[in-house]
Parts: C-alpha cells; sequence; structure tokens
C-alpha cells in the first residue's frame, strides 16, 4: 500500500523528522539539556542522521548542510534508513518538520520514505500482520499542495512499474498488460488503442510476429495517448517500451545457472513506460505524448524461430537471426519503426536489452545513445543526475554498423561480442527517421538484493527520470 503524503502540522508526540541545516536550528524545538547535548556530541561526530526514542514517539533529525544532487540523494537514502526504523517499531505514521526551509530537500526525504514504504508478495499468511506505513505528513512553510499532489502521483506512478515488473508471467502474459494499459488509462485520462494478432499481422511486424512464433498465447501491441488541449508541442513525443513478458531465450534457451530466474522482468522497459504515462496524466502536464508497447513472451514451443530464419520487419528490411535470445531488439524495432508514422519530435526506448550494459556500468545507471542533439542528451543527463537515474551516453560511431551487417539479409540481430549493448542499439538505429534516443535499463531495472529506497526487485527506473525530463520540456 503506498503511504499517502499530505501537507499540515507536526502534531505533539508525532514520529517526526526535523530537517535542519545548522545546530541553531534546533532551538526551535522543545528538547530537554540531555537531549539537545545528546544531539550535539552527534553532530559534533558529523553523524547526520540521528534517532531518539523518546519512548511515546521517535524524533529523527537529519543535518543537510549542502545542496546540490548528491545531498538530494543523500536525504532519500536517509529516507529509506527512517522507513526502517519505523517498519521496526511497527509505526506506521510520521511527520515530516522542514527547518531549513528548502523545498527540494523536504520532497527528497518525504520521496525516500515514500518509496522505501513500497512491498510485493502473494503471501496469505499473516498478511493481516504485514506492516504498511500510511501517512507522512509535511510541515513546511516553502511546500505547495500541488507539490505534495505531484509527488504523491510520481511515487504512485514507480509502484505501478514495480507492480508490473514483479508480476510473474501467468498472471501477466501479453493480452494482460495490455488489459492493464487500458484500465490504468481509464484512471488516469489517456487513450489507449490495443492491436490484436490480426491487426499486427495487417501491420506485418515481422519481428514482433517472429517472436512470437514460440508461444502459445498471442502478441498484442498498444498505443497509449496523453494529448491535452494546452500541449506545448505541435509534434508528439513518442516513448518504446519493450515488453517481452517472460524471456526464456527462445531456441537459444538460458543456461547459465539462475539466468531465468528473474526473466518476468524482461518488460520493465514497457513497466517504465505505462509508469511514465500515467506520471504524465496524472500530473496534467501540457505536452502530447505517445506510449508504444509491443508485447509478447520468447519461448522456444510452437514453430519458434531459429538461428538462420530470416524475418521482414515493419519498414520492409530483412533481418537474420543469428540468435533467439537477441528477441528484444527485433519487437522493439517494429515500435520504433511505427513511431515514425507519427512525425515525432522526439523518440525515446527503453529496455532492458543487453546483458552487455550491465558489465559495462553494473546496476548503477542506464546506458544511452542515439541520434538526438547533444543538448537533448545533455538535458536528459542532467535529469539523470537530479533523480539519481544517471545515463551513461555511450558513442555511436558508424564503425559499429560494420558490426551487423548480413552477408544474406540487410541485417543481422547480433553483432560482435564486444560493444554489445552499442550494437544492439545500432540495429534499433535502422528502424527511425526521427531524433531518437535508446535507454538500456538492464541493469538498474531490478535488484536482485535491497538497494535503499529502490528496494529488491523491480525498480521503476525510469519514471522519476523521464517525468522530470518531459517536466522541463513542458514549460
Amino acid at each position: 500500500m503506498q503511504p499517502t503524503i499530505i501537507k499540515g502540522q507536526a502534531t505533539a508526540n508525532s514520529n517526526t523528522a526535523v530537517i535542519i541545516s545548522k545546530a541553531e536550528d534546533l532551538s526551535q524545538l522543545s528538547l530537554n539539556s540531555n537531549e539537545l547535548a545528546y544531539i550535539q556530541g552527534k553532530l559534533d561526530a558529523d553523524k547526520k542522521l540521528i534517532t531518539l526514542n523518546q519512548l511515546s514517539n521517535f524524533l529523527f533529525i537529519v543535518l543537510s548542510d549542502k545542496d546540490g544532487n548528491d545531498e538530494l540523494e543523500s536525504l532519500r537514502k536517509k529516507g529509506n534508513s527512517i522507513f526502517k526504523t519505523l517498519k521496526g517499531e511497527d509505526l506506521n505514521t510520521v511527520s515530516l518538520l522542514d527547518l531549513k526551509g528548502c523545498t527540494q530537500s523536504t520532497l527528497a526525504l518525504a520521496e525516500g520514505i515514500a518509496l522505501s514504504a513500497y512491498s510485493f508478495n502473494y503471501k496469505t499468511e499473516g498478511k493481516e500482520k504485514e506492516f504498511a506505513l500510511t501517512e507522512i505528513t509535511v510541515q513546511s512553510e516553502v511546500i505547495t499542495e500541488d507539490q505534495i499532489t505531484e509527488l504523491n502521483h510520481i511515487v504512485d506512478s514507480v509502484y505501478i512499474t514495480r507492480d508490473l515488473v514483479n508480476t510473474p508471467v501467468d498472471r501477466l502474459n501479453a493480452t494482460d498488460i495490455a488489459d492493464f494499459m487500458v484500465a490504468q488509462g481509464q484512471k488516469d485520462g489517456f487513450t489507449t488503442e490495443v492491436l490484436n494478432k490480426t491487426k499486427i499481422e495487417a501491420l506485418k511486424f515481422g519481428g514482433l510476429l517472429g517472436v512470437n512464433k514460440g508461444s502459445i498465447d498471442p502478441p498484442t501491441f498498444t498505443i497509449m495517448e496523453w494529448k491535452p488541449e494546452n500541449a506545448k508541442n505541435t509534434k508528439p513525443y513518442v516513448l518504446v517500451g519493450k515488453g517481452v513478458v517472460f524471456d526464456t531465450g527462445g531456441i537459444n534457451l538460458k543456461t547459465p545457472p539462475g539466468s531465468l530466474d528473474t526473466m518476468k522482468c524482461d518488460m520493465g522497459g514497457a513497466a517504465s513506460v505505462i509508469g511514465t504515462m500515467a506520471a504524465i496524466a496524472k500530473n496534467k502536464l501540457p505536452i502530447h505524448i505517445i506510449g508504444l508497447v509491443p508485447a509478447t513472451d520468447n519461448r522456444p514451443g510452437e514453430n519458434a524461430i531459429v538461428p538462420g530464419d530470416i524475418l521482414t520487419m515493419h519498414n520492409g528490411l530483412t533481418v537474420e537471426v543469428l540468435n533467439t535470445d537477441a528477441e528484444g531488439r527485433l519487437i522493439m524495432a517494429d515500435a520504433i519503426s511505427y513511431a515514425n508514422k507519427y512525425e515525432p519530435e522526439l523518440v525515446i526506448d527503453l529496455a532492458t536489452l543487453t546483458g552487455s550494459a550491465v558489465m559495462a556500468i553494473g546496476e548503477y545507471g542506464t546506458v544511452g545513445m542515439g541520434t538526438a542533439s547533444d543538448a537533448t542528451f545533455a538535458q536528459l543527463e542532467a535529469d539523470g543526475y537530479a533523480t539519481h537515474e544517471r545515463v551513461v551516453r555511450f558513442p555511436f560511431w558508424s564503425d559499429y554498423d560494420e558490426l551487423i551487417k548480413s552477408d544474406i539479409a540487410d541485417i543481422k540481430n547480433l553483432g560482435s561480442r564486444e560493444g554489445g549493448s552499442i550494437t544492439a542499439g545500432k540495429f534499433l538505429a535502422k528502424f527511425t527517421n526521427y531524433p531518437w534516443i535508446h535507454l538500456d535499463i538492464a541493469g538498474p531495472s531490478f535488484h536482485l538484493k535491497e538497494s535503499s529506497y529502490r528496494g529488491k526487485g523491480g525498480s521503476g527506473v525510469g519514471v522519476r527520470l523521464l517525468y522530470q525530463f518531459f517536466k522541463g520540456l513542458s514549460k
């Protein structure tokens, strides 16, 4: 359950996190001499988060004496520490008292607590006893009700994305995720259109249909659109999300130990696009944006594609399949090609696309590349640092094009082992005619162990980053 963030007053005997910028701020609190001495001693020892058990409640002193993106991320992590204390003591409400007078600091702390409160499981035993943080009260002279509402919507959208990533394929196949988008659109106000297999065949989506040949479940292609009357852009922005709801690798079955265990997360790109659309629509950003989600599972059954097969894609290019576990780029290529019909201002795709991206930078950032302008990339990178969903721009030199040339088709779906994330991006570049950014979120989209406020399992990466990015473009 998502905690509700509200603007209000911190009441006496409530569990309160107080944000200060200097020790002198403590004079505004009703503390006895022993408590002040204890806190001062911790501050002298350079402690930035001090927990005081006052028996009837907990008091958290949060020292924020710096500015900048690193400080905001530190505050989100302090929010996670506060949440753990609340959970350990079974305390389901907390107040944030802003004595620093800084909007960003207070919202970052609230965001860290709220995102830490996420949980996901199918347990039936003891469910009524599960801890749930219900309310976060923010007392600040500089924060508005609109900012609180905006943050609630962003957190809700991250929760949506995490839920989708964490849901197993027996409960979320290609049809299910399309149905989810329809329901979410009805809730948040964006329109949806779901194309069934017959329509996908008519559009000649050879990549999506090819990957789907091994499945007993039909593919879907879903179009989401948010187009308010006050949209600032005349040409739409388009998001494309990889929706492989489970990836076995196909005929090239994944065989390393544990490699199949988390493959329900291979639709993390689709989930992030859905969450971003939800955040933008909930907060009514004045931009015209379209989200495209091709969805299928990748299995070795039925009449599954095999290495050596030739697929004809939506834009007419032929592709030689060298490895059926390089399937994400096949379904994404059709969707990126379809995006050209909108004559978009910018296309951004998100995909858990390559292990190479993980090997390059681990789980600490997203690999980015593409044909958009340097200014666009610079803005996205800046927003990545602001949200701590950092983007590392990889080179996109023409040399890499040589690595996906095929002897018998226009291109092949696999390059060399070296530069694997870049050759995957080069493959996708063959299908777009407009400014485009490819985001490979294979590293940060799913955590095998807890990662502070990002949690364990689906992280919801991409939602906060892209919301910040498009909010800037909507001004």
